[in-house]
């Protein structure tokens, strides 16, 4: 039987953490393969700035984030596309008076973060992996089996009937992961008993380059910034439902539902003009007890996923991807194998503590801003508020989101 192709890296998902991490391997001497289930899409992006050019799905990117992709070569495409810088945020209590407001001036940074539209993200990358030629993309292929030889290489089945030798299996295909799956690691997880909508949305004001989020009882409330002109004020809509009510609020016309959204922002920007097509998906956090198996690594949500109040998910995911080929690069330099457990230990060591630490904490914001009790709600409230007016701690929370180092 003739020998299986090989090559160092094997990628499963060529999403943002797939396709960032063979971006972060490539022009180093490692041969790298990228596995995709979907066609790549290499057409035009949506050059106006009505509802529908928007993508509904956007993520926040931090500064730490926007400067891994500089690195990586892949923000020059998103600047020339377009994205939305946010320069404030303001957070609020439904149920009180407490109030946090952040801005970029307080740590000397020119913005919080970057909008960016998941689509503009996603293209991006992909045209700068078409000029890496020691990656290789197999698309529309999805991995059938799995399994480790004796010698500690990494065997492939896809679909299509050929079969592939790696020195080391990433798995970046996602919260539903084919590679997490097919090779037992196991989970913790929960359902958060929410849904998140998410939409386009215009309203009769300007966003004020800045990310609005309301706390509610039902669920945290977020609208964030996106690119336009003086006529057209358009954001992005993040709205965690308890899913109780996530079906009336599908259900309901645009018309209502735009009321609906405009009385539960308080319509701090106005009226909500026009929304753009809803979508809903059901909320799950999900962390994996390890992320490591002989010859095997888990990125980004195939990892861990988390609840989107405080849009860290993708910015916890390119940190996954950033360690991860730090330390393959620091191996193949010394002659270690990719997949060998010591090299994979340390990224596992690096990020898995971080990951839980922030995982744990939105968690505990989202329950404590559940809690109906007086007493919890005026405690919250007055937490709030002091928080606010803390300048160093608010510095610091500041510079955490941001990826930033802190003030010793």
């Amino acid at each position: 039987m003739a020998e299986s192709p090989r090559c160092d890296v094997a990628i499963v998902g060529a999403g943002i953490a797939g396709s960032a991490l063979a971006l972060a391997l490539s022009g180093q001497g490692l041969s790298v393969v990228l596995i995709e289930a979907q066609p790549p899409d290499g057409g035009q992006l949506p050059a106006g700035l009505e509802l529908e050019d928007f993508d509904p799905r956007v993520v926040a990117l931090n500064p730490r984030s926007r400067a891994l992709l500089a690195q990586w070569g892949a923000w020059q495409g998103i600047e020339d596309y377009r994205s939305c810088a946010y320069r404030h945020m303001t957070v609020w209590d439904a149920d009180g008076t407490g109030a946090i407001e952040f801005d970029c001036s307080d740590v000397g940074a020119s913005a919080l973060g970057h909008i960016v539209e998941n689509r503009a993200l996603v293209r991006s990358l992909f045209a700068r992996l078409q000029a890496c030629a020691d990656v290789r993309l197999l698309a529309p292929e999805r991995l059938r089996a799995c399994s480790r030889d004796a010698a500690g290489e990494m065997l492939l089945e896809l679909e299509s009937g050929s079969r592939l030798q790696a020195g080391l299996l990433v798995a970046a295909d996602g919260a539903n992961s084919r590679v997490r799956e097919l090779l037992e690691f196991r989970t913790r997880e929960w359902d958060y008993g929410h849904h998140a909508i998410v939409a386009t949305v215009q309203l009769e004001h300007d966003h004020q380059a800045t990310a609005w989020q309301r706390f509610l009882s039902t669920g945290p409330l977020a609208l964030l910034p996106l690119p336009g002109g003086a006529r057209r004020h358009c954001c992005s809509l993040v709205w965690s439902v308890d899913s109780a009510r996530v079906e009336a609020l599908m259900g309901l016309e645009t018309t209502e539902f735009c009321q609906a959204l405009g009385r539960a922002f308080e319509e701090r920007l106005g009226r909500v003009l026009a929304c753009s097509r809803r979508h809903a998906f059901p909320l799950r956090q999900r962390h994996a007890v390890d992320y490591i198996k002989p010859g095997v690594a888990l990125v980004a949500d195939a990892a861990h996923t988390i609840h989107p109040l405080a849009g860290q998910g993708i910015n916890l995911g390119l940190q996954d991807v950033a360690v991860l080929a730090e330390e393959l690069l620091r191996a193949w330099q010394r002659g270690e194998a990719p997949g060998s457990p010591a090299v994979l230990k340390r990224y596992q060591r690096r990020r898995k503590g971080e990951n839980l630490a922030m995982m744990v904490a939105m968690d505990g914001f989202k329950r404590l801003f559940e809690q109906p009790a007086l007493p919890l709600r005026w405690l919250r409230n007055a937490g709030m508020r002091g928080v606010d007016r803390a300048r160093p701690l608010k510095q610091r929370l500041m510079e955490k989101a941001m990826g930033v180092a802190t003030h010793d």
